[in-house]
């Protein structure tokens, strides 16, 4: 039996988003069909269709009924994570025809990676990717000759960007295929550690460097549990992925076969077979429910503050931060992987993985079970593990106890009684705090604030000694409409040397932090954001600020009544490495609290 708390989050969003999600469903049913979608084309246009393809896919497509699978793929081989796809095409290809089906590429999608963009230009153009991924997803399913799709990405704006995408295409089947995680490399602790050496000057940069090349060493994701992994996560309990796919590494038999089986599931999913199951109809309020509940329980990226909002409304469902805080209150946190814990996901996977997770949350009632999945069976289905029996991919229950009680527990012995992650309002505005890294006795911050412009000043105060004290840093000027909203990461080095030192710092910003944001508490996604007049932008230095993650408040000591915004000086962040192409999306762009998208109504 679901928990009553899930239940009444979900049916207030169910009656919130009533009118939405009714037109959602009414369009997408509209544009379903029984036939192949490539017959309602004319010749000339089926003849480019398919013009390039293998004869024997040619006769197929021109001849056959059967189903014309899209490959949307987010290949680049800069990103390790992403350059095992690129021979993920012609493994499709071959699975689709052996299912009696014709698979394309139908295009492809960009992807940049925020390890490398951190702290530079590049990293104001990150969250406005993933808008740039969904509308580069429409156009690859434009063509409208396709009758189902399968998705290649797995990073941080990606997969958010995909789904939304591949929602504005909600009448087809689609089924996201991952790459899996990195093999383990450097120790998550030993990497934290020469970071803050570095940050004190007491590390050099071939140290640094050669650290950083041990922990992030070869293809596949970064085995932290930051956007990327979340995300991983998330389609798994979504519904989205194959059970227990989402942790597998790159490069093994068992992965292969998965991928095999994903583009077997996605082609017995089209609307030519008996088991018709669009993409639309699974990502439901109940969906969202889910992926919420995964998120605390995980621990996962703040960044899903954003993209959830944005995902949901994509399918007509409006999802909103309160949501989030009061699911928080139900979830409890379930696992400790790095920044939140020392293990990496290789460690997760290894103690029980998404099939324990799944299982025990389900068995709490904290899941919503009766969910519509790829496999069509709910998510029961979900609380398995994957494996390969002498070469057939088989599938059983994950093992009665974590095998590793330190990253992974059950829901009778939690890390902590309530998710990860809290809401904070008051008279500074709205913001989002994750909790889950942060030592209990830090969770309420109260002094005086200083305030910043730029990241690099908040590294050259540091530098000069100026922040040895109690301090709350204020960056602001950090927002969707000032400068793309880049994540802050390169921050929390000084910050945590600063901690260690005994000082009691925070950080509030208008920017993001991501997944990684650690052990400083971190007030961030401030909205309204200073460009627009909020009230952080009244802020001066000295003023003391209170942020309290126990009781959920933001709020300025001082009266701000009557003192004037800073206006913030943003020429600078508006060209160059590409920003000038951006000005469009500052303009467009919605708040954080609505998922910071330029679609508005999730584009509906």
């Amino acid at each position: 039996m679901t928990d009553p708390r899930i239940l009444r989050v979900t049916d207030r969003i169910i009656e919130r988003s009533r009118p939405t999600r009714a037109a959602y469903l009414a369009r997408i049913r509209a544009a379903a069909s029984h036939t192949p979608r490539r017959r309602a084309l004319g010749c000339a246009n089926q003849a480019h269709g398919f013009a390039a393809c293998a004869a024997s896919d040619k006769a197929a497509l021109s001849a056959g009924g059967g189903p014309s699978l899209a490959i949307v793929t987010a290949y680049n081989d800069m990103l390790s994570a992403h350059q095992p796809y690129e021979h993920y095409p012609e493994l499709i290809r071959d699975a689709a025809r052996e299912a009696g089906g014709v698979a394309m590429v139908a295009g492809g999608v960009p992807a940049m990676c925020d390890g490398i963009t951190q702290g530079e230009a590049g990293m104001e153009l990150s969250l406005f990717s993933r808008d740039v991924i969904a509308l580069a997803t429409a156009v690859a399913l434009s063509h409208n000759t396709f009758d189902a799709a399968v998705f290649l990405g797995i990073c941080d704006k990606i997969v958010p960007g995909l789904v939304i995408g591949a929602l504005s295409f909600g009448h087809l089947p689609a089924v996201f295929i991952p790459g899996g995680p990195m093999t383990s490399g450097l120790p998550n602790a030993e990497k934290a550690k020469i970071r803050q050496l570095y940050a004190e000057g007491k590390a050099s940069r071939a140290e640094l460097l050669q650290a950083e090349s041990q922990a992030y060493h070869g293809p596949g994701t970064c085995t932290f549990y930051g956007t990327a992994n979340t995300n991983q996560m998330l389609m798994e309990i979504m519904g989205l992925h194959l059970p227990g796919a989402a942790f597998v590494n790159p490069g093994t038999p068992l992965r292969e076969a998965l991928t095999r089986d994903a583009v077997r599931r996605a082609l017995a999913l089209t609307a030519l077979g008996g088991d018709y199951t669009p993409v639309g109809e699974i990502l439901d309020e109940r969906a969202f429910v889910n992926a919420v509940v995964g998120l605390h329980a995980t621990g996962g990226s703040t960044n899903h503050t954003l993209h959830l909002v944005a995902m949901a409304a994509a399918a007509g469902i409006v999802l909103t931060w309160d949501d989030f805080a009061e699911l928080a209150a139900a979830v409890p946190l379930l696992c400790r992987i790095y920044p939140n814990g020392t293990a990496d996901v290789n460690h997760f996977a290894a103690a029980g993985g998404t099939g324990f997770l799944i299982r025990e949350l389900l068995g709490a009632g904290l899941l919503h079970a009766d969910v519509r999945t790829i496999l069509g069976q709910g998510l029961a289905a979900y609380a398995a593990e994957a494996w390969l029996d002498e070469g057939a991919l088989r599938w059983r229950d994950p093992p009665a106890v974590s095998a590793d009680t330190a990253v992974l527990r059950g829901v009778a012995n939690p890390f902590q009684p309530t998710g990860g992650l809290t809401l904070l309002t008051g008279n500074l505005g709205r913001a989002v705090i994750k909790t889950s890294a942060v030592q209990p006795e830090r969770h309420v911050i109260e002094a005086p604030c200083r305030i910043f412009r730029e990241q690099e000043e908040v590294q050259a105060a540091f530098r000069a000694g100026e922040l040895n004290r109690d301090v709350v840093v204020v960056l602001r000027g950090q927002g969707p409409k000032a400068n793309g909203m880049p994540e802050l990461h390169k921050l929390m080095p000084p910050l945590g040397v600063l901690q260690d030192r005994g000082f009691r710092v925070a950080l509030v910003t208008d920017g993001r932090l991501s997944g990684a944001s650690g052990k400083v508490p971190a007030a961030i996604h401030v909205t309204p954001e200073a460009a627009e007049g909020g009230p952080i932008a009244r802020l001066r230095d000295g003023d003391v600020v209170r942020v309290d993650a126990v009781r959920g408040e933001l709020t300025a000591l001082t009266d701000l009544t009557g003192r004037a915004a800073e206006t913030p000086d943003l020429a600078a962040h508006h060209s160059g490495t590409g920003r000038e192409l951006f000005a469009g999306f500052r303009q467009l762009v919605g708040t954080a609290d609505a998922g910071a998208s330029i679609f508005p109504n999730g584009g509906l």
